[in-house]
This record gives structure tokens, C-alpha cells and sequence, in this order.
């Protein structure tokens, strides 16, 4: 058993309304993306006189820049400002056509390396039977979390879908998750939030909505302290399963795990 209460108190029920994360918590975020910047980083060093290093460099600056000059926003991630960026700091320009070809090198390679964690759709199944809405709160833009969604073929297992983009800001801005609670309109005020992120998924979400928190845990994930600490942390989804049936059978309170 991999799930650990921290808060039994807080456990108490089945929730009115689940809302999760996409990046990091539905599959693992690094091997996706490091094999994406891979693919770039070759085509860049087959195409300009530039070694790996130089790219890693341009690419970082690229990023802080585009992240510092716009802030909390979707666009802050956009990997086509970022390629644009960095091209432009190697000193070749805006070079437009070729910042779109690094972004569908980038975003086709990460798609093809990212995997699903296990018993994700299971669990979607089970809060669908049981009649609890959902909905994805996540950051970055719209076009490419949907591509995600369809790609893993969750398109229909969610109920809603809230972006970064679409909000206004990212997440602990209480944006996405108001407009999360706006779209659900649960039936009580139970919500419950799986994601892996300390500050934008765990803290955002019990501060904006006194969401029940359960982080998703895995290499490279650190647990959240003090007020950023969850209410349960678990590596596999199949004990979220294990835990709404438990709650299903009527258990107020497990401290068991």
C-alpha cells in the first residue's frame, strides 16, 4: 500500500467533485520532456555550427527570458517562444519558420515518450460510476494540454477542463480553480485535488477551494512542508481506487494506511 493519510480528520467522505493536474501527476513530466529538448538539441546541432552545451545555454536564458518577461501565464511555457528565443540568442534571428518546425520536433517526441501513469483511466472510471464530476486544472496553453488529453485518450473521461490559458493565470492563482468550481457546480463542498506540485496544486488548491489534497509522489517529486504539506500522498493510482472504495463502504475515518 503506497497511499498515507496525514490528515484522517480531513478524510472523511466521499468527494462531491475530484480535480487533477495534468504535467507530472497523470504521467512522469521528465523523461517526456528531456527526450522532446533531445530531439531539438540534434536537429540544432546538424543544422548550425553549435555544440550541445552552446544549445543547453541559449536554450536556458531562452527560458528564464520568456518566463521573466511574462510572468504566471500560459504563454510563459510556450516552447515556440522558447525556440524562437533562444534562436535569437544564438544570433540567427527570429528564424520563424524553423522555431515552428523545434516545437513540433519537440512537442512529437515528448508525446511519443510520455507514458500514462498505471490504473489512471480505472480511477477516472470509478469516480464516473460514481457520480463524481471531474476536471483537469492545469498551466500551460490550451491547444497542447488538450493534444495531451487526446493523445492518452482521456478526451472523455473528464467532465471539464480548466488551462492556465483559459483562466488567466497559472496555478496558485485562484483563478483556474474558481473557474473549475464554476464549470462543476458540485453538489457540496467536498472537493478533493490530485496533483503533484507543492505550491501550485497542494497549497493553491486547500487555500482557494479547502480542497482535500492528495499528491502524487514519484522520482524527482518532493513532499510539500507545513502549509504546503497534502492530506494523503500516494505513488500509485490504484490506491486512490483502493481509498474511494473503502470511503464508499461507509469508513469515516482510515488511519490504517
Amino acid at each position: 500500500m503506497t497511499l498515507r493519510i496525514h490528515r484522517p480528520n480531513v478524510v472523511v467522505g466521499l468527494p462531491d467533485a475530484v480535480l487533477f493536474d495534468i504535467d507530472n501527476t497523470l504521467y512522469s513530466y521528465e523523461p517526456a520532456h528531456q527526450a522532446g529538448i533531445t530531439a531539438v538539441r540534434s536537429k540544432t546541432e546538424r543544422l548550425f555550427d553549435i555544440t550541445a552545451d552552446e544549445f543547453d545555454l541559449a536554450f536556458k536564458k531562452a527560458r528564464s527570458d520568456v518566463n521573466g518577461r511574462l510572468g504566471k501565464t500560459a504563454s510563459s511555457h510556450s516552447r515556440l517562444l522558447y525556440f524562437q528565443s533562444m534562436l535569437e540568442t544564438i544570433g540567427l534571428g527570429s528564424q520563424v519558420l524553423l522555431a515552428l518546425d523545434f516545437e513540433q520536433t519537440y512537442w512529437r517526441t515528448f508525446l511519443s515518450h510520455a507514458v500514462l501513469f498505471d490504473d489512471v483511466k480505472e480511477l477516472l472510471d470509478d469516480l464516473r460510476i460514481a457520480g463524481i464530476p471531474t476536471a483537469i486544472v492545469t498551466d500551460l496553453t490550451a491547444q497542447i494540454q488538450f493534444r495531451k488529453l487526446v493523445y492518452f485518450g482521456l478526451d472523455r473521461y473528464f467532465d471539464y477542463c480548466v488551462t492556465s490559458e483559459e483562466a488567466g493565470a497559472d496555478k496558485p492563482d485562484p483563478a483556474p480553480f474558481r473557474l473549475a468550481l464554476q464549470k462543476i457546480t458540485p453538489k457540496g463542498s467536498g472537493i478533493w485535488m490530485i496533483g503533484d506540485h507543492p505550491t501550485k496544486d497542494i497549497r493553491g488548491a486547500r487555500e482557494h477551494l479547502g480542497a482535500v489534497t492528495l499528491q502524487k509522489l514519484h522520482r524527482g517529486v518532493n513532499v510539500g512542508k507545513e502549509g504546503e504539506a497534502p492530506d494523503c500522498t500516494f505513488t500509485a493510482f490504484a490506491d486512490v481506487r483502493h481509498l474511494l472504495t473503502t470511503l464508499q463502504a461507509g469508513v469515516r475515518r482510515v488511519a490504517n494506511y
